[in-house]
């Protein structure tokens, strides 16, 4: 159980599905969306495929939101959850590489003058590469049972969203998991802090680093902080009952807007996105393309996440695969409450592959295969797609 739940943190692909036997790369993709959907009975959702020579196919499948019958399209945002990490990751990597700090950095060097520093798990020990990589022994705020009724609370109460330095204050003063860069344990709190570092080392705020450098470059213009409740065009997220944040199953209102901010999330995730638009971000991060300066090297350094599972690794906000039937894999996968994503690279391939849905219900409790099921019928297809020798066309 342990290994199927950091597995479902980061997303895993090895399932596979046949895809259909149609010629027109768009109606393909359609048409698994639609076949997912008839199976596994999700509200909406959109699929992308990045292939060499920058191709791009979109699809989309059901309704963005139920209860106003509207549809959902290729270009219909959706919380891209922690996805967003590989943003933040990439972010520390291009401020590396121009000599505002290192992965060998002690967080001490740039947070140590904060009152609550010293009350961290691992304060003294904990580097940069670390909190990349999830080394830093901190807990994961988010399953905090404290955190949970806190932030069920301020929802229930239609209060804003914690600050990073409110989050923080979750982990204070315990026990860490493990000593600094002796394990591995997924933890958000960690992503948190690299968000306050980057705004540190700049001197700006993070997401105004983050357009300068990543978003408007790479001209991601359906990407966008989720920093407020109303966030124009959002897909409705379905959530299920019971939810430890006390949110209802529709987790917005009748206009469209969250019930909830999820500005809590911040460098966590913190972006709401399009799959086209992941897909060519993952196209450009994994292609080498995403920075002036070279950085393969540095964002696949990855770190064993479980003994069980030796060929998987966790590098710079990006998981790996090292052995599956489709050669290396590398990506990540996001879970908000209402929503779930998947950003997968197929490096023997040169494709990329990413898909959004707009609920969590059966992804949360681990009681379906949708995910994996999902990832692999399309990364059948995006392969078959590239081996085609006529190029295709799509959106």
């Amino acid at each position: 159980m342990r290994v199927r739940r950091l597995l479902t943190a980061i997303g895993l692909c090895l399932l596979t599905v046949a895809p259909a036997a149609a010629q027109d790369p768009a109606a393909e993709l359609a048409a698994i969306l639609d076949g997912f959907r008839d199976r596994y009975g999700f509200p909406g959702a959109t699929a992308a495929i990045a292939l060499p020579g920058a191709r791009l196919i979109t699809a989309a499948s059901g309704l963005a939101d139920v209860e106003a019958g509207r549809a959902m399209t290729p270009q219909t945002p959706m919380l891209a959850a922690s996805i967003g990490k590989s943003f933040v990751a990439a972010t520390v990597l291009a401020l590396e590489a121009e000599g505002h700090l290192s992965r060998a950095d002690l967080l001490a060097d740039h947070m140590g003058d904060r009152p609550w520093f010293d009350d961290l798990p691992n304060a003294a020990t904990i580097t940069i590469g670390h909190l990349l990589r999830h080394q830093s022994g901190l807990p994961d705020h988010p399953h905090l049972p404290e955190f949970q009724t806190a932030l069920a609370a301020r929802i229930a109460d239609k209060g804003s969203a914690f600050t990073a330095e409110e989050v923080l204050a979750f982990v204070l003063r315990r026990a860490p998991l493990f000593e600094a860069g002796t394990g591995w344990a997924y933890s958000d709190t960690g992503y948190i802090l690299l968000g306050l570092v980057i705004e540190r080392v700049t001197g700006r705020p993070y997401y105004d680093v983050l357009h300068e450098r990543l978003l408007d470059p790479l001209a991601l213009r359906e990407t966008r902080p989720s920093d407020r409740p109303d966030i124009p065009g959002l897909a409705v997220g379905y959530t299920v009952p019971g939810n430890p944040f006390g949110l209802p199953v529709r987790t917005a209102d009748a206009a469209g807007w969250l019930v909830w901010d999820p500005a809590v999330e911040w460098t966590g995730g913190g972006l709401a996105s399009t799959a086209p638009d992941l897909a060519r971000w993952g196209q450009a991060l994994f292609g080498g393309t995403a920075l002036e300066a070279p950085y393969l090297d540095r964002l696949l350094d990855g770190v064993l996440v479980a003994p069980e599972t030796p060929s998987i690794r966790y590098g710079a906000g990006v998981a790996i695969y090292a052995k599956t039937p489709r050669g290396p894999v590398y990506g990540h996968g996001g879970w908000i409450p209402g929503y779930v994503a998947s950003l997968r690279h197929y490096a023997d391939h040169g494709v990329t592959v990413a898909f959004q849905i707009n609920t969590d219900a059966g992804t949360v409790d681990d009681s379906t295969d949708l995910v994996p099921a999902l990832e692999g019928a399309l990364a059948d297809l995006a392969i078959t797609l590239a081996s085609r020798k006529a190029p295709e066309t799509g959106q």
